[in-house]
């Protein structure tokens, strides 16, 4: 067990799973700082030891050692202390995969200020709801013209986005120049330490029922990811640990920061611009002998159409998944191609991992796994009821006189919203699942995408699993569409793959239909199919299913 692990757990190796529920335990000091504690301890611990392997797509890379991290972020907390940031301010991040992320990160931790990751795909009305909304008074872009042009336009209507800064090539009028601001900055001086209950992270819901929520996590969170490191990525020191992801995604926080670096494990970064390239994301791999990899499943979708032996890929141990659910058919074929099991894993922004696939279960195809020691979990009727196994319901997490480590404090400035997820002692999220005979945890669907038909209860994902083993299916959402006699009929909404494109037919529905009625029950077959260029989407790649359900609402009349 590393140096700074040994700190927070009574125990680090288990010999099953039962002995991991039975004796896993984290110990969470009361002014526990993320930045001080683990930053800075491994640069007293192993100050040349690599936090960073930072690659871009034109051929830069950059090592990052904890010595120069520690005072990188010092220098960087000490720039936002000058310009006005305080413990307790909003600021957000728009810094796609830049490495001075993980720079302004850790500063505002140092300082207590709350971190907002967001993407870069946001617009200038995205900007301004979530300024006024949060009470942002910063945020710290990369130097995208697209991205500071939208910045600048928000920023005319938003009078409490006092500190707009660039970290370069563009600096505009008014911003301040990042990387001059480390240069020319006084000694950083610590400031009082947190409590571990203070505001620390913001994360703004990726929308895909409505308009995002605001959720707050405390400064306990990157210890309930040590779960996720190192026990679902099974990660050590030596291990070059790859998930891919936008720094504004809550995946960013799950994969590529918190519980890598408490486990000891070198964060690799690779930072490419516009289109994602299948080819390119082995090469790297290849040529920088990655470990441990992380991806949705959509990303292994496209990895498995590529031709995986040309690449040597000896150095990969350890594959996972999470963000949705994972076809099993993806699973099968990844298998094959490379000999390498994924595991599976399920959170929420709301919380860290809350199920996954641990090193002493052997993973199912399209299982999220077992549940992780730090939730009492449930799985609930519409009466509050326990169900039984093979039995769908909610999932639920009990809420005791405190929290479990790992769930989120509040909606931020919503206590209404917060009171509507945490009712009578449980934490509802929301998603519906089932538990097998031997305790693995399925997913369904969210609640609002059930679909209720001629007296049955169908999942989404069922049907959209059973359209993706057809070699015509790209990508595929599964709704309700309203029906006079049935209440809801199923509908599957799909991307074609490029050799199909031009065969979209009368013929090509049938054909799919039948297929679905051979993979799975048949009544589950969509009784509409159609074909589309591509799936409505949250700025952070989630289907809308919401915006599908509500096409064919005003279609049916």
């Amino acid at each position: 067990m590393n140096a700074i692990l040994e700190k927070y757990l009574s125990k680090s190796s288990f010999s099953s799973y039962k002995d991991f529920v039975d004796n896993f335990r984290i110990s969470v000091p009361d002014d526990f700082n993320f930045g001080y504690d683990v930053i800075d301890a491994w640069a007293a611990e192993m100050p040349e030891k690599d936090a960073l392997l930072w690659v871009n797509d034109e051929g830069e890379v950059k090592h990052i050692t904890y010595g120069a991290f520690k005072n990188i972020t010092d220098q960087c907390a000490a720039f936002f202390q000058g310009i006005g940031i305080e413990k307790g301010d909003r600021v957000m991040l728009v810094l796609k995969r830049r490495v001075e992320w993980w720079f302004a990160m850790v500063a505002l931790h140092k300082i207590g200020a709350v971190a907002i990751p967001a993407t870069h795909m946001l617009t200038e009305k995205d900007i301004m709801y979530r300024c006024h909304m949060a009470g942002i008074s910063g945020i710290v872009s990369c130097g995208d013209p697209l991205v500071l042009g939208h910045v600048q336009k928000a920023r005319r209507f938003c009078p409490m986005l006092r500190h707009c800064i660039s970290i370069g090539p563009i600096v505009p009028n008014g911003f301040y120049d990042f990387w001059r601001g480390l240069h020319e900055a006084a000694p950083f001086e610590k400031p009082e330490r947190n409590k571990v209950t203070d505001n620390f992270l913001l994360y703004f819901t990726s929308g895909t029922t409505g308009e995002p929520k605001m959720v707050m996590h405390d400064y306990s969170y990157p210890l309930a990811h040590v779960i996720t490191a190192k026990y679902w990525h099974n990660l050590n020191e030596h291990s070059l640990h790859l998930t891919l992801a936008d720094t504004g995604w809550g995946k960013a926080a799950w994969g590529k920061f918190y519980g890598q670096m408490l486990a000891g494990a070198t964060v690799f970064v690779y930072d490419f611009e516009g289109r994602f390239l299948p080819a390119d994301l082995l090469r790297i791999m290849q040529d920088y002998r990655v470990t441990s990899f992380c991806a949705p499943p959509t990303i292994y979708r496209f990895l498995i159409r590529e031709k995986i032996g040309d690449y040597d890929l000896s150095a990969l141990k350890r594959c996972s998944t999470a963000g949705e659910a994972l076809n099993p058919s993806v699973f099968e074929i990844w298998k094959n191609l490379t000999g390498i099991t994924i595991y599976e894993a399920y959170g929420q922004t709301e919380t860290t991992m809350v199920v996954g696939t641990y090193p002493w279960i052997k993973p199912k195809p399209g299982s999220m796994g077992m549940p992780n020691p730090q939730y009492d979990i449930d799985v609930i009727d519409e009466q509050g009821r326990e169900v039984s196994p093979m039995e769908q319901g909610e999932l639920v997490i009990k809420v005791g006189e405190s929290k479990p480590l790992g769930l989120f404090k509040c909606y931020y400035r919503n206590d209404e919203m917060t009171e509507k997820r945490i009712v009578n002692g449980f934490y509802h999220t929301g998603d519906v699942v089932y538990r097998d005979d031997e305790g693995y945890l399925w997913f369904v669907s969210r609640i609002d995408d059930v679909i209720k038909t001629s007296g049955y209860r169908v999942g989404p994902f069922e049907v959209e699993s059973a359209l993706m083993t057809h070699p015509s299916v790209a990508e595929c959402a599964v709704t309700a569409a309203p029906d006079d006699i049935r209440g809801q009929i199923v509908k599957a909404t799909i991307v074609l793959t490029e050799e199909y494109r031009d065969k979209a037919s009368d013929a090509l529905v049938k054909e799919l239909q039948e297929h679905v009625k051979h993979e799975t029950a048949p009544y589950k077959y969509p009784r509409i199919v159609e074909f589309v260029d591509e799936l409505p989407k949250t700025v952070s790649g989630k289907i809308r299913r919401v915006d599908i359900r509500s096409a064919s609402a005003k279609a049916n009349h």
